[in-house]
């Protein structure tokens, strides 16, 4: 999955995430177009979690 499909279907599972993590706030989960990747570093610093792990996760939802 490229960074636009994984854009796409990050509107559909970031409630998800929101649950399964719940220290993430609607700041942490906010991205501006283009800056996928900083919104990933910033749940990286939240979840301890890799940066492909995190995609991996948001591909299977």
């Amino acid at each position: 999955m490229n960074n636009d499909q994984l854009e796409g279907k990050w509107k559909e599972v970031k409630g998800k995430f929101k649950q399964k993590y719940g220290q993430l706030t609607d700041n942490d989960l906010t991205y501006s177009e283009g800056k996928f990747d900083e919104m990933l570093g910033r749940l990286q610093q939240k979840t301890g979690k890799a940066k492909q792990e995190l995609k991996k996760e948001i591909e299977t939802w």
